[in-house]
């Protein structure tokens, strides 16, 4: 491998006083300060008071649904578990003697489910990979804690803030994509 070599030319003394560059700074502040005193614009958003508008396909922090019969829509299958790669989801099935799942067609329900909100990338693996469509990413972007500990959150917070979503199907998208894709144009020679 060879190191290519950028030559950049010296400072000029104006340059090296850093006054053009401070000057800009002052023409941008004067600028903002003229449209907020004098014409009444404002350049920042007051945040409490004004909420910031969540582009789509905004990926907020992941929480636990429940189906519209008010049930645990999470069957212990730990894929989420498995697919975070900053392991931030603990989920402790719920093993042989352990609650019986909540809903008539899954097997068993987590015992323990925890999301460490501190490591979560917010990345949606966990989103993608639940069979169940168990967990979804809110639009939320305001997560708060006064210690580490309020920011681990539990199976039942998990869901209170999840809330109760309709079935969504995302496999039966995915199966009418996938019947989409299975006929493909053949060129013939």
């Amino acid at each position: 491998m060879s190191t290519k070599v950028v030559d950049r030319s010296p400072l000029t003394f104006y340059e090296s006083t850093y006054l053009p560059a401070l000057l800009g700074g002052l023409k941008v502040t004067t600028r903002h300060a003229w449209n907020t005193l004098v014409k009444g614009k404002t350049v920042t958003m007051e945040y409490p008071e004004q909420k910031w508008v969540v582009p789509e396909g905004y990926r907020g922090a992941p929480y636990l649904v429940k189906d519209q019969e008010g049930a645990t829509k999470c069957v212990s299958c730990q894929l989420c578990e498995f697919v975070c790669p900053p392991k931030a989801i603990r989920i402790t099935p719920p093993g042989p003697n352990g609650q019986k799942a909540d809903r008539t067609n899954a097997e068993k329900m987590p015992q323990e489910f925890e999301i460490n909100m501190l490591r979560c990338i917010f990345c949606g693996l966990c989103q993608e990979v639940c069979p169940e469509e168990a967990i979804f990413l809110q639009k939320d972007y305001s997560l708060t804690g006064e210690s580490r500990a309020e920011m681990i959150f539990n199976k039942e917070k998990l869901l209170k803030l999840g809330g109760t979503h309709a079935g969504i199907q995302k496999w039966k998208h995915k199966l009418d994509e996938a019947k989409e894709q299975e006929v493909f144009p053949v060129a013939t020679e």
